[in-house]
């Protein structure tokens, strides 16, 4: 595709809301996203690579698993990019984009300079009131084809008080989680954030169509990983690896479509190449998702594969999960939850006055998604899902093989001066055990 012909990007994302909005069929009023979703392209089935904060936004900007490009734990604590070169904004620049960044980033600390410089960005136009940030460059007619990145925080904990957008009387928690006045109330204050990112992304999807760009820009509009619950975040569950990702714009992004085929984070960057037509990246480790939008193809791939590593404290899973099957693997078995890599809140009080701290997770876990979409009987044991347990073990083992993942080799090091806190603890706010190599 010729310069002049390629279409703007803007890449819009938030902390932390999993699917919990409107179009994916949720009580959640988000009105600005389901009328996006009315008007380009949802992907039903869609995964973060990893649900920590920085290591699933590298993923999905480098097209690496996280253990291949380094971002194994959370940028602010001390993780990093392998390679600065192999994120989207350089190989978009050498297709003759220009680069914007407005708001939240979290793939390099915020103590190494100035963060949009190492990452590669051309123009830096603030961390707050990212939307009203983003409308300025928008209105200002910048040079296209242009690659606008605007991250928001408003959904990760701690959430705010209660608006009108969310009534602690009728709400109802996530699956994992009981119907109690607390955590009805947790949710109430989590749909006041959802709808605040909802108002905010609203004015960009707003100023594109006032300026006219609506017609040649490609939104990618998305979260990092689940919402920050007891066994979402942090967990290879669909409850934390389950994302929103919806698309709109030129290529065939259009017309309120919904796909059910399997899709993560990771399609991306190699989807982008392939509508831009431009050669993908020698290092990409994800698919096109291209052949979904044109009709070439009902799937791409048949299995989504997603980990842990470090997010508070260092918690080492894989899983693979496909259509009907989830398999996940845990390295490590202290005896009981590690339960700094579960944020602070309402819900996470009430597990814990019930004895959450004593229920010890199982090393291996084997779900039919079919017909235990919650993930909570484990056959792990049951000999009659013999066959599907071996296959996945064997699938994943060969994927760590083919990855080069680390934790072949035992525990993932982190990195020298990065902040890790104590499995045994209770919160992440914990004053951290380690700042050392791991």
């Amino acid at each position: 595709m010729p310069k002049a012909s390629r279409p703007n990007i803007v890449y819009v994302h938030t902390h932390d809301i999993g699917r919990y909005v409107q179009p994916y069929g949720y009580a959640v009023p988000t009105p600005n996203l389901q009328a996006f979703a009315e008007q380009g392209v949802l992907f039903r089935n869609a995964f973060c690579a990893n649900p920590t904060c920085s290591a699933s936004r590298a993923t999905l900007l480098t097209g690496m698993y996280p253990h291949s490009n380094g971002m194994t734990g959370l940028a602010h604590r001390g993780w990093s990019l392998n390679d600065y070169s192999q994120h989207i904004v350089h190989t978009l620049r050498d297709a003759g984009y220009t680069t914007a960044l407005a708001g939240v980033q979290h793939v390099t600390s915020h103590q190494k300079g100035e963060p949009w410089k190492v990452i590669g960005y051309d123009t830096w136009l603030g961390n707050r009131d990212a939307e009203q940030a983003a409308v300025a460059y928008l209105e200002e007619a910048p040079d296209e084809p242009f690659f606008l990145a605007v991250g928001f925080s408003d959904t990760h904990r701690e959430f705010g008080p209660v608006t009108d957008a969310g009534d602690p009387r009728y709400c109802r928690p996530p699956a994992p989680i009981p119907d109690t006045p607390e955590t009805r109330l947790d949710m109430a204050q989590f749909m006041t954030s959802a709808k605040s990112i909802d108002d905010k992304m609203g004015v960009v999807f707003d100023a594109l169509a006032r300026t006219g760009l609506d017609e040649t820009t490609l939104v990618i509009c998305t979260t990092d990983h689940g919402i920050a619950f007891p066994a979402m975040k942090c967990n290879l569950t669909d409850h934390g690896t389950g994302i929103m990702l919806m698309v709109r714009g030129p290529g065939g992004f259009e017309g309120g479509r919904v796909i059910d085929s399997l899709a993560g984070h990771i399609d991306l960057f190699p989807t982008v190449c392939d509508l831009l037509g431009i050669d993908p990246p020698a290092w990409l480790q994800g698919t096109s998702l291209m052949p979904l939008i044109t009709g070439e193809a009902e799937d791409v791939k048949d299995a989504i594969f997603t980990e842990v590593n470090y997010h508070a404290a260092y918690e080492p899973m894989r899983a693979i999960r496909t259509k009907r099957w989830k398999y996940i693997r845990r390295f490590e078995n202290r005896g009981h939850p590690i339960l700094p890599n579960a944020d602070d809140g309402l819900s996470k009080d009430v597990w814990l006055a019930d004895g959450w701290a004593e229920m010890a997770p199982d090393n291996e876990m084997l779900f039919d998604l079919t017909f235990d979409p919650n993930e909570a009987h484990n056959l792990v044991g049951d000999p009659r899902y013999e066959g599907a347990l071996a296959e996945l073990r064997a699938r994943l083992d060969a994927w760590m093989v083919e990855t080069d993942d680390p934790l072949l080799d035992g525990k993932v090091p982190a990195p020298a001066g990065s902040v890790v806190n104590d499995p045994d603890g209770i919160s992440p706010r914990a004053r951290p055990r380690s700042t050392g190599a791991g």
